[in-house]
């Protein structure tokens, strides 16, 4: 009896440069170096601490594999998302950018907690648009540092995501049109106001913060390695929307680990699956229409040109995987030991994994064996808490 039930889709990259090192061109885009900064900047953070990297040896027993490493970011500083990393990071990054240019003096992220300069800080006004989780995390940084935020979310963005960022003092503007739209709603916008837009994806013109929300996100692949002490994994599944995320990963790995560097694995859902469709066609490709997914914050059509640049050459298979097994395996985290609560965006890795080591045909095609040690992120906790207890109890 199959452990989950799921449809997969399967595209092997033509252009993925397996066994090489990190190409020097892309330590522009995410470094070690810059990754380093940024952590040392975030674990100064009040309340910093690391989220917990869990191994499922019960799954991998009963799959057939050597290791499933999960990283659990299901309580990352209360906002229960991994992007809480990334969304304050930049946001506090582009406050010292203001801060510099007006004062001439360097300021640090304890001058920012502190609130040590206020009367620039407070005539700042940040926006974003956002699925949910990024706003969150652009609204708590701009809380914890004293400026204003105006986030803008799509029709399909639900009440209580927008609730939790109104919670954090942000104004919420929806518009009725699906995400793309509203990220363009929130540039123009932007541009009219005299705005910063701190996006988690790049597009022509606007290429240097995601820079900055992306190195955020590493702080947690510094942890996970310390976690993981002498071990490489063997395959990452990691979900993707935009791909800013998946970029993150891949670059961090790929420079760390060099020719030794897991087979990275992207997976999409089948109705927003920008990324495989990009890598079908060898360029980057929009996806039209709702794209209504379940799993609300990989809900994009249009690829962070950024995450592309980096994911173009350094991944090795683009996967989607279908809605029915996103309530299965958010039960089967909850019933696993430890439990673990786990939403909706944050499942499609380790379901694909799953799904992928139980079908004989995809299992080869992906390596997958015995001896796999697989990595995933479980990206977001209960971030909506209605949905997840309607899902849990299907």
């Amino acid at each position: 009896m199959p452990t989950l039930q799921a449809t997969l889709s399967h595209f092997h990259n033509p252009n993925a440069l397996p066994g090489v090192d990190y190409p020097a061109a892309l330590r522009d885009i995410a470094s070690l170096e810059k990754a380093a900064m940024a952590f040392a900047d975030i674990s100064r953070w009040p309340n910093y601490q690391p989220s917990p990297l869990h191994r499922l040896q019960g799954l991998a027993a009963q799959i057939g594999v050597d290791e499933i490493f999960y990283k659990d970011e299901s309580e990352r500083f209360g906002l229960k998302s991994f992007k809480a990393l990334g969304g304050a990071y930049a946001v506090a990054r582009q406050l010292q950018d203001r801060i510099q240019q007006q004062t001439g003096s360097a300021a640090s992220i304890d001058d920012l907690i502190a609130r040590r300069y206020p009367s620039i800080v407070e005539d700042i006004v940040i926006s974003c648009a956002t699925d949910g989780n990024h706003g969150r995390s652009v609204a708590w940084g701009c809380q914890m540092f004293g400026c204003a935020c105006i986030i803008y979310i799509h029709r399909d963005v639900s009440e209580g995501r927008k609730q939790a960022m109104q919670a954090l003092g942000a104004e919420v503007i929806r518009v009725d049109a699906n995400y793309d739209a509203s990220v363009r709603q929130a540039d123009s916008d932007a541009i009219a106001h005299d705005r910063i837009i701190v996006s988690d994806t790049s597009y022509p013109g606007y290429l240097e913060i995601p820079k900055d929300v992306a190195l955020g996100y590493t702080v947690m692949l510094a942890e996970a390695v310390e976690q993981m002490g002498d071990i490489i994994p063997t395959h990452v599944f990691i979900q993707a929307g935009v791909g800013g995320l998946a970029a993150a990963v891949c670059a961090y790995f790929w420079e760390l680990w060099g020719a030794d560097r897991p087979r990275f694995i992207v997976v999409e859902p089948e109705q927003a699956n920008c990324l495989q469709q990009s890598a079908m066609k060898g360029e980057p490709v929009a996806v039209d229409g709702d794209l209504e997914t379940l799993m609300a914050g990989l809900s994009c059509g249009e690829v962070s040109l950024l995450a592309w640049d980096i994911l173009q050459p350094g991944t090795d298979d683009f996967m989607t995987i279908s809605e029915d097994a996103v309530p299965a395996c958010m039960q089967l985290l909850l019933h696993s030991q430890p439990p673990i609560e786990a939403g909706e965006s944050a499942v499609a890795g380790l379901g694909a994994a799953i799904a992928a080591r139980e079908d004989a045909e995809m299992a080869t095609k992906l390596k997958l064996d015995e001896h796999s040690r697989i990595f995933v992120i479980g990206t977001e906790g209960a971030t909506d808490p209605e949905l997840y207890e309607r899902l849990i109890a299907q």
